[in-house]
């Protein structure tokens, strides 16, 4: 933050025509002079002793996080609430936690730095929790953030890091133990990291050179329900290679195009057979109280293909694995495909033609909850 805040300063002092050396790791990307102008346009030119913590790190902040809440609603998610890990350091709930560590005997200094002595609470080595500069490392405010947690009640709490966190949530939960927290209560799940690839080439991004796709461009590219089925349809310990060309098909190889159009495909047929229905002649159906009995192997393999749904988000919510979702949607279209062509729906005897469109009003609905689960839509037409 105090990188980003002062990147915006220099921004804004190179408007009012300053010459600045700008450091080749502050963030180099436009949106900063965006913000830096908006800066000027609020504050005109009075800004020239502003510290880079003050109202620069403030204005990025705000913007930035504007910014992200507009993206996640544009995808369908909605945070209730947020916690902001500045409010850790006013409180002195990082203070807290050195001092609790330390009465603990679980500190002690090196090299100018502040050590956690995680090596005798079972991992191999100790961890720098603040260092020589007095900036905490990641450990400390997460250790805080934990306690806080607790603190408010929760019985069971979902971390979700990236691969590069492997490292530091041990480190965490021993120090969470060792101020009397019940550790268990903490659930950790770590997501490998996303590739976009464009043709066959892996596109390389980087904040800080300003060198990255945005989710708003990769959203606006190929819609939000490829986006958060791509996101979804892997499990968070596989890399993922989102390929942007294969996102982009309206196609059988774009699994989410594969599972939409088997919705607006069942669709289309319950219509057919309702303008069927309403243009025969009264009489004319043959006898409706004859019973068909589901016995051909396409027939029992949906059925029970349909019941397996409860399983899937009972494994979902026991595993935290949201990718059988998709999995389970991918192999109900398939299974229907292969019913609808082994059976025929319409033109058959009365009996067969209303108990398998019974069964087809089924896949309608239970393919629409599998999407709806995975936040999708489920189109009519395609």
């Amino acid at each position: 933050m105090r990188i980003l805040g002062d990147s915006v300063r220099l921004r804004y002092l190179e408007l009012l025509g300053d010459a600045v050396d700008f450091p080749a790791d502050y963030y180099q990307g436009e949106y900063i002079r965006e913000i830096a102008a908006h800066a000027r346009a609020q504050k005109g030119d009075g800004l020239r002793q502003e510290p880079a913590e003050g109202f620069f790190k403030s204005i990025a902040e705000e913007e930035i996080f504007a910014d992200i809440r507009k993206t996640l609603e544009s995808i369908g998610i909605v945070f209730q609430s947020f916690y902001n890990e500045h409010s850790l350091y006013t409180e002195g709930k990082i203070n807290a936690v050195i001092e609790a560590l330390t009465l603990r005997g679980l500190t002690y200094e090196q090299d100018g730095a502040l050590w956690f002595k995680t090596s005798t609470l079972g991992n191999e080595k100790d961890k720098v929790i603040v260092k020589s500069s007095g900036e905490p490392t990641y450990r400390l405010p997460d250790i805080a953030y934990h306690v806080e947690k607790f603190k408010r009640g929760y019985d069971t709490m979902i971390d979700i890091f990236g691969a590069d966190h492997i490292a530091t949530y041990p480190d965490v939960l021993a120090a969470l133990k060792a101020l009397g927290y019940d550790a268990g209560k903490v659930k950790v799940l770590i997501h490998q990291f996303v590739t976009i690839t464009q043709g066959g080439e892996v596109v390389k991004m980087s904040t800080r050179k300003a060198n990255f796709i945005t989710l708003d461009e990769l959203i606006a590219d190929v819609g939000a329900d490829v986006v958060r089925y791509f996101f979804l349809m892997r499990t968070i310990s596989s890399h993922l290679n989102f390929d942007l060309a294969l996102a982009r098909q309206q196609s059988d190889e774009n699994p989410v195009y594969y599972v939409q159009y088997a919705h607006a495909r069942i669709c289309s047929i319950l219509r057919k057979a309702n303008d069927e229905q309403a243009e025969t002649p009264a009489g004319a159906t043959g006898s409706v109280n004859a019973v068909y009995v589901f016995q051909h192997p396409s027939e029992l393999a949906l059925i029970r293909k349909l019941l397996e749904l409860e399983e899937v988000v009972e494994q979902v919510a026991t595993l935290l694995q949201p990718h059988h979702f998709a999995t389970y949607a991918q192999s109900l279209a398939t299974t229907f495909s292969a019913f609808y062509r082994d059976c025929h729906v319409l033109g058959e005897a009365p009996e067969v033609t209303a108990a398998r469109l019974k069964l087809v009003q089924a896949t309608k609905i239970t393919l629409a909850r599998a999407l709806a689960l995975m936040g999708m839509t489920a189109p009519e037409r395609m």
